[in-house]
């Protein structure tokens, strides 16, 4: 009797690749590890070979998110305000490009090799630069979590698209002035200011705080 042969096996890196393209495709909640065997031309039972179960898959879909954040001179960075910019600009660049995934962030902490590297990359320049431990500690999270909320509200799947600016700009110049006052005159400025601009502006913000701090500490 001819013994069958089972399907060939598929290399982890690629799994994760194709399952990475599927969920910028259509999201977390529509991905399932029937549609990424179908994708890969294999079976779910060679996907459990290697995941426990979609959570454990998604776990290195967000690793591997976090291998695009590309800091390619931090150590040659003269000032840690410049580490802390560069770094939350390429964070927020790469989840730009994968907001599907940006759920994934707020119900997981990193915790991959990618993920690792980068936090102890980060950690270890804001103590070269002076930091207590602690501060370093709280500026990495508070920074992560101002970049990813940022993200989530701007690219997430409920956020607002850029057509309905010029709609919330006509409503709140229709509003009552005798209530709204501030909101009719700042109409403009809420509702036309560029994302980037937005967004730097806000870290701007975060930087200064951390200087004070970082300031009080050395004195």
């Amino acid at each position: 009797m001819t013994q069958r042969r089972g399907r060939p096996p598929v290399d982890v890196g690629h799994i994760v690749t194709v399952a990475l393209g599927l969920v910028d495709e259509v999201g977390v909640q529509t991905f399932s590890l029937r549609m990424l065997a179908e994708a890969l031309g294999s079976g779910t039972a060679t996907l459990y070979r290697h995941f426990a179960s979609k959570d454990e898959l998604m776990v290195h879909v967000v690793d591997r998110v976090l291998g695009e954040v590309e800091v390619s001179d931090l150590e040659g960075i003269a000032t840690w305000q410049e580490v802390i910019t560069s770094v939350a600009e390429a964070l927020y660049d790469t989840l730009r490009r994968h907001p599907h995934v940006l759920p994934l962030l707020v119900a997981q902490v990193p915790v991959g090799p990618n993920g690792l590297a980068h936090r102890e990359r980060v950690l270890r320049l804001l103590l070269g630069h002076g930091f207590p431990i602690g501060l370093a500690a709280r500026a990495f999270t508070a920074v992560g979590h101002y970049v990813i909320g940022f993200a989530i509200q701007q690219f997430g799947t409920a956020s607002a698209s850029p057509d309905e600016a010029p709609q919330l700009l006509a409503f709140y110049r229709d509003l009552d002035p005798a209530v709204y006052r501030a909101t009719v005159s700042a109409a403009e400025e809420l509702t036309t200011v560029p994302l980037d601009e937005e967004f730097h502006f806000g870290l701007t913000l975060i930087i200064s705080g951390l200087e004070r701090l970082h300031d009080a500490s050395d004195a």
